[in-house]
């Protein structure tokens, strides 16, 4: 919203100066954005005469001008204008000036062996306007010596605000000039439009379809004006806050929007054929707009039809056919209100922002709309002259005030000001406020052109912030005793955040997908219950809880494939629904690994050729995570197998004991790829975190190892033949548990099957590190222990020492 300070002044006697404005206005909720003094910027530029302009004498294109400044001896310049000539009237900067249009400063100079001390500018040095044809050339009256701004009206500030969407009222200058002097920075001229009396009835009658819609419309006929530019008071206004002047009858709505915030439409009463209807357009009629676009329209728009047909689009945009021109002689001026609602979803759908839409779609003052009419054919009557009809008005203008029994005492209660109710009852009333009562407990009444007025907590606000905030006596902070802050993140919050580092940390992209999931897909990763089911789906395909994260991730890997990216590595972290009952809802982990998308690398290389993922990147993501959770693993059984939805052959599932299920991982079954048309290689793990075992409450009560070993570690390979039933697994805890002070490590290296084996048994090769920590061993005690850990193995696996 822009004004200029000789605009607001015409609605508020005051002797602020415009930084007292400017301060005041952001003060009490009118967030000043911007400041364009133009007086200032232009300061050093003054009128001047060209008493002499001769021929350079050293260049064809220059001319040696002396000047009159109006401040003692004439000034010498040299100017390449070629309009620059003797006896001129000109726009003269002196030496240190900044010209804006070629960002520099003057000096004086000399330019071809003749000296120059200054300049004779152009508008477009000066960026008034484009024209750098030459100097500017001013009328012989103007007065040498004076401001150029001042001269040319240019010293009135341009202030632009912020308006938040509930202060309709402040899209008119009249209604901020309301609210500057209800903060004390003046009087209000007075509002009082008193009636236009008519000559004759008017002849054009209004019907509207739908009241709703367009609760009023008020319509009245000018006779006999003579339309032509407006007066240049009203284009300097109106060009300052950037709309282009048009005709009189035109810029006299425009001026009345911004003046009283109140949007009119001015119709040529000789192209409107016959009375007017308010209603609905049709499917499929079109209009021919006053921005020369053709716009198409349906039952949803609201329009302004006579016998021809649609002629305005209502509270956005007139048509072109009925619109004002310079043949203008008999004018229709309509003053309506409309429903914000369907303003702004019109405004939408056509795509059209105009001031008036603004203005409507946040609700104009609807106690002003015959005033309005009645003031804009005044200004009709004494710029074009005129006789009116009377004013014929549709519908019922709506009474909207709400009454508000408000106790004073809620200002400081939700405010902490201390504002006595004298002074919050002279703020309410300057703010066009009703008081009715005395006593601790008044009846507000609002005005009618603050709809956003619903309750006590509003009427608080008016008071405060015109009062001002700043009158808030500032507290110290109470003292804080010195404490270890306590945790304020749950466990569960905690392991959600460091399971989406760890997840990335390996290479895999965060996802975020539905909660939703089409049914057939819930019922493959065992869902598909019937109290999961959305009463209400936004889409069929989305009409169940999600039992698990994974349809969404496996979709949105395939998804990423379909447009060339197939070697993915996508994770979510999110809530899964096992029922309808808060128990039955849990945060689980999960990761999809797609392709060639392993841990190592991703796509094919020079050095070898791109291996898929299988179902140990699966596993090793999944142990990642469990170590960076600080999961113990001691207590950890990976059983072979998995859910229905992975392969049974190649997954595992992870628990702490047979009735503690933590999650499970492994390649996709094809049965499920098939159903969901996805291609794979896919594999994947899901961790649920709320079935991990919560940290141990108390300290562990064993001593941290601080010392690096003094003792060379070794390692010794054993490998056994077993049964190929036996899990290499048991292998490892059986050799870990033959010597626990010397063995802290055990690895599968190499598991055999083929020639030289039984059909019904493998080979499985382990290496053991032993840790000596009091002294290096000889080799009768590795031998020993050796002899431990193939005992022990043979005992706990049935397995016999490989020859």
């Amino acid at each position: 919203m822009k004004f200029t300070l000789s605009w607001l002044k015409d609605h508020l006697e005051t002797s602020a100066s415009l930084d007292e404005i400017v301060e005041t206005l952001t003060r009490i909720g009118l967030e000043v954005e911007g400041v364009e003094d133009k007086a200032k910027t232009l300061a050093p530029y003054k009128v001047a005469y060209v008493i002499s302009a001769v021929q350079h004498p050293n260049a064809d294109r220059l001319r040696v001008c002396m000047v009159d400044t109006g401040e003692g001896d004439p000034i010498q310049v040299v100017c390449g204008a070629p309009n620059a000539r003797t006896g001129m009237k000109s726009v003269f900067a002196p030496p240190g000036t900044y010209i804006p249009g070629k960002n520099i400063t003057l000096g004086v100079g000399t330019i071809r062996g003749v000296e120059s001390a200054g300049m004779l500018c152009s508008a477009a040095e000066l960026e008034i306007s484009d024209d750098h044809d030459g100097i500017i050339d001013l009328p012989s009256d103007a007065p040498v010596g004076v401001p150029y701004a001042a001269y040319e009206g240019l010293d009135d500030p341009v202030i632009e605000i912020n308006l938040t969407p509930n202060r309709p009222d402040c899209t008119s200058i009249h209604g901020i000039a309301r609210d500057l002097a209800a903060a004390g920075l003046g009087t209000l001229k007075s509002d009082a439009i008193a009636p236009v009396p008519g000559k004759e009835a008017c002849p054009v009658s209004v019907t509207i379809e739908d009241e709703k819609l367009c609760p009023a419309f008020a319509l009245r006929l000018v006779r006999g004006v003579k339309n032509g530019p407006s007066p240049e008071w009203m284009q300097r206004r109106l060009l300052s806050i950037g709309l282009r002047p048009i005709n009189a009858l035109v810029d006299i709505t425009n001026y009345m929007t911004f003046d009283r915030g109140r949007p009119l439409h001015v119709f040529d009463a000789r192209k409107v054929k016959g009375n007017l209807t308010i209603r609905r357009a049709k499917e499929g009629e079109e209009v021919l707009a006053l921005d020369t676009r053709t716009y198409k329209l349906d039952p949803s728009i609201v329009v302004i039809a006579d016998e021809n047909g649609v002629e305005s689009i209502g509270g956005i945009m007139g048509g072109e056919h009925s619109g004002c021109d310079e043949a203008t002689t008999d004018v229709l001026i309509e003053s309506a209100l409309w429903d914000p609602l369907n303003i702004a979803q019109t405004g939408r759908k056509l795509g059209i922002i105009t001031d008036a839409r603004y203005r409507f779609e946040r609700g104009v003052d609807p106690a002003f709309t015959v005033p309005g009419l009645d003031l804009a054919t005044k200004l009709v009557m004494d710029l074009c002259g005129g006789e009116p009809s009377e004013a014929v008005v549709a519908g019922q203008v709506p009474d909207n005030r709400l009454t508000v029994e408000f106790p004073w005492s809620e200002v400081p209660r939700l405010s902490g000001l201390d504002v006595q109710p004298a002074e919050s009852e002279t703020i309410l009333k300057k703010l066009g406020f009703d008081i009715q009562g005395s006593g601790e407990r008044v009846s507000v009444t609002a005005p009618s052109w603050r709809p956003d007025i619903d309750g006590k907590a509003d009427l608080v606000e008016e008071v405060i912030r015109i009062a001002g905030v700043d009158r808030i006596e500032p507290q110290p902070l109470p003292r804080l005793e010195a404490a270890v802050a306590k945790p304020i993140l749950t466990l569960i919050q905690k392991r959600t955040r460091l399971a989406r580092r760890s997840l990335a940390v390996r290479g895999l992209v965060e996802a975020v997908t539905w909660s939703f999931i089409a049914k057939s897909e819930a019922e493959l990763f065992g869902g598909g219950d019937a109290r999961l089911a959305l009463a209400n789906p936004i889409a069929a395909e989305l009409s169940d809880m999600r039992p698990s994260l994974l349809p969404g991730l496996l979709k949105a890997a395939q998804r990423n494939a379909d447009r060339g990216y197939g070697d993915v590595a996508l994770f979510e972290v999110g809530q899964t629904f096992a029922s309808d009952e808060p128990e039955g809802q849990s945060i689980k982990a999960a990761a999809v690994r797609r392709g060639t998308a392993r841990a190592e690398g991703v796509g094919r290389h020079w050095d070898g050729g791109a291996e898929a993922v299988d179902a140990f990147d699966a596993k090793a993501d999944v142990l990642a995570l469990l170590a960076t959770l600080g999961i113990p693993s001691g207590g950890l059984q990976i059983v072979p197998g998995g859910p229905a939805w992975f392969h049974p052959g190649r997954s595992g599932t992870l628990q702490f004991g047979p009735k503690n299920v933590v999650g499970a991982f492994g390649e996709i079954h094809p049965k499920v790829l098939k159903a969901l048309d996805l291609k794979g290689p896919l594999v994947a793990f899901e961790l649920n975190l709320n079935a991990l075992p919560p940290p141990k409450a108390k300290p562990t009560k064993m001593k941290p190892k601080l010392n690096l070993p003094d003792f060379q570690p070794l390692t010794r390979d054993f490998a056994f033949v077993v049964g190929r039933n036996v899990a290499a697994g048991d292998i490892v805890k059986a050799a870990q548990g033959a010597e626990r002070q010397l063995i802290v490590d055990v690895d599968v290296f190499d598991i055999y099957e083929g020639t030289g084996i039984d059909p019904d048994k493998k080979s499985v090769a382990i290496a053991v590190t032993l840790q000596p920590t009091e002294k290096t061993l000889t080799d009768v005690e590795i031998e020993a222990v050796s002899a431990k850990i193939v005992g022990e193995v043979s005992k706990k696996t049935g397995a016999v020492l490989r020859g």
